[in-house]
């Protein structure tokens, strides 16, 4: 058995709280960073990953504090209401990696005015650009609290979700998805709160919505090939090499996250998910598999080769075609990619039976 360390154990953190500057904050990033990669070998994955998301949660947690004394300073005076910076996509759900990058938004107070909108656009351009120097790359589909779409009232939200639920084309249920991993890291937790209840309560109001999340969810990139081979890339810098992330990581975030969903359960990590799912379907061998599957991905999702740029971990979350020549690798990878085939084989099933139900 592996010794434990608790985040007590992990004195780099409070450095972190003490950092009053961008360059402060994204120093002690990178020596946290480091001393996570020192400790690797010592944990268990699973403890690994959730010490890696309480650096994440508390360098944002400490990001917002600084921007809003940043903004005080620069004559914007203090928050004109109440916010809560909150996480989406891998961080939302607490597996985000040394080198994911931003999937972040902002819930404001309907108490604020309209005159005073302008602050919290600039707060979150200002929020996003601190974090981006902090070492979290911006996400290229603008999930972000820097964009009107991820930044508004709660008022505004609740009217944004019951339009995504009601509106169940591809787009909308797309941002429903997104929205669907929120969690707290800053601010005001009652706006969360409120926006999380109003989200479960237009989940029970609209039954369906499980299955318009199936339609997104059943088409995902090939990965073993008729005569069960992998898929690699075919062209481009990553020609030869597997994507871990498009070809195991998210189908399989995906598919349980749908099974919650068409069981009414709401919750963010995709673990409790799966958790709670295998209590209301004992006794199912394919989700059994799947249960052992989703570990094994996120293993091969932190393994994948990373290095260090400008003192920050980045990788491609690719597999190299070098690595896949060995064959305990390519065994393992070629088993996990099954299981994922078996589990969209079953949700496609799902949606067929569901199509010829609404004729």
């Amino acid at each position: 058995m592996k010794p434990q360390k608790s985040e007590h154990e992990f004195p780099l953190l409070s450095e972190i709280w003490n950092a009053s500057s961008a360059q402060q904050l994204r120093d002690q990033r990178i020596a946290c960073q480091n001393q996570l990669i020192d400790m690797r070998s010592e944990l268990e994955l699973r403890e690994w990953i959730a010490l890696i998301n309480v650096m994440h949660d508390v360098i944002g947690q400490r990001a917002a504090a600084i921007c809003e004394q940043d903004m005080w300073k620069a004559g914007f005076g203090r928050p004109p209401a109440r916010y809560a910076f909150v996480a989406f996509g891998s961080s939302g759900r607490q597996e985000a990696t040394l080198w994911s990058d931003q999937d972040n938004g902002l819930i404001i107070g309907d108490e604020l005015k309209e005159e005073s909108h302008p602050y919290f656009r600039e707060f979150g351009l200002r929020l996003a650009n601190l974090l981006e120097y902090a070492g979290y790359p911006k996400c290229p589909g603008k999930v972000m609290c820097s964009e009107p779409l991820w930044s508004q009232r709660l008022g505004d939200w609740k009217h944004q979700i019951s339009k995504w639920c009601e509106d169940q084309q591809w787009e909308p249920i797309r941002y429903f998805v997104i929205a669907s991993d929120l969690r707290h890291i800053a601010g005001d937790s009652e706006l969360s709160e409120a926006w999380v209840d109003h989200f479960r309560c237009s989940v029970k109001l609209h039954p369906d919505i499980g299955h318009a999340v199936l339609r997104n969810t059943v088409n995902h990139k090939a990965t073993l090939n008729v005569m069960g081979r992998i898929v690699t890339e075919r062209t481009g810098e990553h020609a030869g090499d597997f994507d871990v992330k498009y070809g195991v990581y998210i189908p399989l975030v995906n598919s349980i996250r749908t099974l919650a969903l068409q069981r009414g359960i709401i919750e963010t990590s995709t673990q409790k998910r799966m958790e709670k799912v295998l209590l209301l379907e004992e006794g199912s061998l394919l989700l059994e598999s799947v249960d052992r599957t989703w570990l094994t991905g996120l293993r091969l999702r932190n393994n994948t080769p990373a290095r260090i740029e400008k003192g920050i971990v980045v990788s491609s979350s690719y597999i190299p075609g070098e690595l896949l020549k060995n064959k305990i690798i390519q065994y393992e990878l070629r088993d996990t990619l099954a299981v994922v085939r078996r589990l969209h084989r079953a949700l496609q099933r799902e949606q067929r039976l569901a199509e010829r139900r609404s004729l």
